[in-house]
């Protein structure tokens, strides 16, 4: 029989990719997602890349009793936990907010799974380690004072897990990963974020795209080669392969530890400045942009090292740059066709 595996917020950007992967590598997927932001499109892309109907419900994993129901629904083997506000800027202005809902949906997710006996996976974050004291990060890299409150809900969500792996019997993992951009070579899911784009990739696409009349880089004084911020860029499909793995660790009861840590990325530090020209250079257009003044809870510069995923996981990241961004803006152009 095979195994049901429960993907939270499903309906968005790596939570359709995600489903897509473990769909493909023969999972029975349920989705469930509030649609807080996010439409069907995804969700329909991913029916239409695997030729089939796939279980949805619309429900908000902060209501307990909705969470309970779900669980006792579907037989889960295992959940992988995406519901959450995402937004760094967002997250410094409210933080109530961000702490009621990030911590309030993984606190549900939790206490279902351990009355059920489900392993859980964590969708953390490279935020975890705050400003670097150095770089490349390792899991062995202390974890510094968040830097704004979500990436203290990324801190305090590992932090539950850990505790509750080690006290109800369950499993868990928590990816770490650094910025996820892309979108699936059918260009039929990818990031559709509501209003004004918080990522910088899909902030570049829709400035491409005569939506947006100017892009902002958020400070060009940092101590770095061009002055912008550095980062690990990882391409959504690499990140899904992820957490396909990640989960198969899981249930085949492969891992080491019963709670374990990996960080994923690709090890290549990509200015913001070069992104942007990247872009422009394999789509063969000219970008509107513009400096503008640091953003607060962005720290200077941060990738990884995925030397652990590799040995243990078996993954490791594959696709270019380039070809990354080539996604991304067939993504685009896919979306202005349908509207």
């Amino acid at each position: 029989m095979s195994k049901t595996v429960l993907v939270s917020g499903g309906a968005g950007f790596i939570g359709s990719h995600v489903t897509v992967g473990l769909s493909q590598a023969g999972y029975d997927v349920v989705i469930a997602d509030n649609m807080s932001n996010c439409d069907e499109t995804n969700y329909k892309g991913v029916c239409a890349i695997l030729g089939k109907q796939l279980p949805f419900v619309k429900m908000d994993f902060c209501d307990a009793a909705a969470v309970d129901a779900l669980f006792n629904k579907y037989r889960i083997d295992a959940v992988i936990h995406f519901a959450a506000y995402k937004a760094v800027g967002e997250s410094v202005a409210e933080p109530l907010k961000y702490y009621k809902n990030n911590l309030g949906s993984f606190l549900n997710v939790l206490e279902a799974s351990r009355a059920h006996g489900t392993h859980v996976l964590f969708s953390s974050s490279a935020t975890v380690y705050g400003e670097p004291e150095k770089t490349p990060v390792t899991e062995e890299s202390p974890r510094q004072e968040a830097t704004s409150p979500y990436g203290n809900t990324k801190q305090m969500c590992e932090d539950f897990l850990r505790d509750c792996v080690r006290a109800y019997g369950i499993h868990g993992i928590a990816l770490r990963y650094f910025n996820p951009i892309g979108a699936h070579p059918s260009a039929l899911i990818g990031e559709l974020p509501r209003g004004v784009p918080n990522n910088l990739v899909p902030y570049i696409t829709q400035t491409a795209a005569g939506k947006r009349e100017c892009l902002s880089i958020f400070g060009n004084d940092y101590p770095t080669e061009d002055g912008t911020c550095l980062r690990d860029y990882i391409d959504i499909v690499d990140l899904a392969k992820a957490h396909v793995c990640a989960v198969t660790r899981m249930l085949e009861d492969k891992m080491d530890e019963p709670y374990e840590i990996f960080n994923i990325g690709t090890g290549r530090p990509v200015s913001v400045l070069e992104l942007v020209k990247a872009f422009e250079k394999v789509n063969g257009l000219k970008l509107n942009y513009k400096i503008a003044p640091r953003r607060a809870g962005d720290v200077t510069a941060i990738w990884a090292d995925p030397t652990l995923a590799e040995k243990k996981l078996g993954w490791k990241a594959t696709r270019s740059v380039e070809d990354t961004l080539a996604s991304a803006w067939a993504w685009e152009k896919h979306i202005a066709g349908k509207n």
